[in-house]
């Protein structure tokens, strides 16, 4: 089926403007905004299945950005490239062995992203009518996007947790349910949180970033709010690179805190589970210096500029689709 957005732009545009006065001003409707008879569980269908495609497409690279932050690898996982980083593991481990952990992240993905993206169009809208009268805020995205990350990591969490322990190399996991039973066993229900509070430290920023950075992006190359792939691309791509560069310190502080790295902690005399941000930051420095805040930076940067284009424009077709879909239905209704 053949998308026409000029079709659709201009049905929106019709159907606004025979409901103002003559002598109003008709300004262009944003498609982003989705029709009313849309229900909650629609856009958190949308949301559950942008995340995802936006975590499996790219989850290799995801592996070796992992394994890249380990403070103390074993020399058979040390890697100078992700080429070379997946070139290896495929062929010393398997083939299969990039995407271990990816079933416990799908079933994390789901309901984390719809949760995220259902918050953040309620919370944008709401927020955008307080601030500037429902234009277009930076300040009301960057507030809503930190919002919709406390949901998102509330479910996110441990499935991050079971991930990180599942990629690392030698992990002493037999599969996914195995990795739960014995963490729960030998550490409790709380290691399944115990980066929460740097995730979010991490998140936080990481998202407000993302989302002003995208939506700065859309009123540069879409000021109109249509519906452009190529566009949604490009700010999703961009504003992944920019978020993940300015977080990765953080994220290399919750990646020891979800492993718990045996090696590194006993190096820095770290006597049972560390835990806590400032504990982990500490630690990072104590055993690498300033430079072990950016390790496995170039493989987050190329995970995350992928994920996140594939995360928008996949949500943004969803949202176009939705809005077409509702209008061909109100347009047969009425005929």
């Amino acid at each position: 089926m053949e998308l026409r957005t000029d079709t659709v732009v201009a049905a929106l545009e019709m159907a606004e403007s025979s409901e103002r006065n003559d002598d109003e001003p008709v300004d262009v409707v944003d498609y982003e905004s989705l029709p009313l008879t849309v229900s909650l569980g629609t856009q958190m269908t949308a949301g559950a299945v942008a995340g995802i495609l936006e975590h499996t497409v790219m989850y290799p690279v995801d592996s070796v950005k992992t394994r890249m932050q380990s403070l103390y690898p074993d020399p058979r996982a040390q890697y100078r490239s992700v080429y070379e980083a997946l070139r290896r593991i495929v062929r010393t481990e398997g083939v299969w062995r990039p995407l271990r952990g990816m079933n416990i992240t799908i079933l994390g993905a789901g309901p984390a992203h719809a949760l995220y993206f259902a918050c953040y169009e309620k919370m944008k809208w709401t927020l955008s009518d307080i601030i500037k009268h429902g234009g277009n805020s930076h300040t009301a995205n960057g507030i809503a996007g930190s919002m919709a990350t406390v949901l998102h990591d509330a479910v996110m969490n441990p499935a991050e947790v079971v991930k990180t322990r599942m990629q690392m190399y030698n992990s002493p996991y037999k599969g996914v349910w195995d990795c739960i039973r014995t963490v729960r066993r030998t550490e409790g229900l709380a290691a399944f949180y115990r980066s929460y509070t740097t995730q979010l430290t991490m998140n936080i920023p990481f998202q407000a970033l993302h989302f002003i950075t995208y939506e700065f992006m859309q009123e540069q190359l879409n000021p109109r709010r249509q519906y452009q792939p190529q566009t949604h691309i490009i700010s999703g791509a961009l504003a992944g690179a920019v978020a993940a560069a300015a977080t990765t310190p953080l994220d290399v502080c919750k990646t020891l805190l979800n492993t718990q790295e045996n090696v590194a902690l006993n190096s820095a005399h770290v006597s049972g589970h560390l835990s806590g941000m400032a504990n982990a930051f500490r630690t990072v420095y104590q055993l690498g210096g300033v430079q072990a805040y950016f390790k496995g930076a170039q493989a987050r940067i190329i995970f995350q500029m992928p994920s996140t284009a594939i995360a928008w424009s996949v949500y943004e077709f969803f949202k176009y689709f939705l809005t077409k879909h509702n209008l061909e239905k109100s347009g047969g209704s009425s005929s």
